[in-house]
């Protein structure tokens, strides 16, 4: 299976996978910036995406920054669809007690090439299957 990828910008990376068995790709920023903390920003990692049918790409954190400097992805996994070909950027937010300095060049986000499944919808006008679970959820099964 084939990913193409375009820079869309001199400086940008191609995806890269860090060790032969990762299931993400290392993404890197595409432009200095420092976020203080609680501070979100949408950074530019400088590449488009053609995902095969059938797929789509998931942005998703990466862990070393989390632990070491608390930077997380606001919407984790970020989506990228099929048909999508602009910019990727990564939407970061410093959940750190310090600023953050973001530079060209650093691995901020990964991404994972997924399956996806689309069902035809279907309205239920009647009652939906029961389960032992029901409607239960928010801690219903405890702390």
């Amino acid at each position: 299976m084939k990913l193409l990828v375009k820079k869309l910008r001199p400086e940008a990376r191609l995806p890269a996978f860090a060790h032969a068995d990762d299931s993400g790709m290392d993404l890197c920023a595409c432009e200095d910036r420092t976020l203080a903390p609680g501070e979100r920003a949408a950074i530019p990692l400088g590449v488009a995406f053609a995902p095969p049918p059938g797929t789509e790409i998931q942005l998703r954190a990466r862990s070393g920054l989390a632990l070491r400097s608390g930077i997380a992805m606001v919407n984790a996994p970020g989506t990228v669809d099929e048909g999508y070909r602009g910019e990727v950027c990564a939407i970061l937010v410093n959940l750190g007690s310090e600023p953050f300095h973001v530079e060209k060049g650093m691995r901020v986000a990964q991404a994972v090439l997924c399956p996806v499944i689309r069902p035809e919808i279907v309205e239920e006008t009647g009652e939906l299957p029961r389960t032992a679970r029901a409607a239960g959820g928010f801690g219903s099964t405890g702390v």
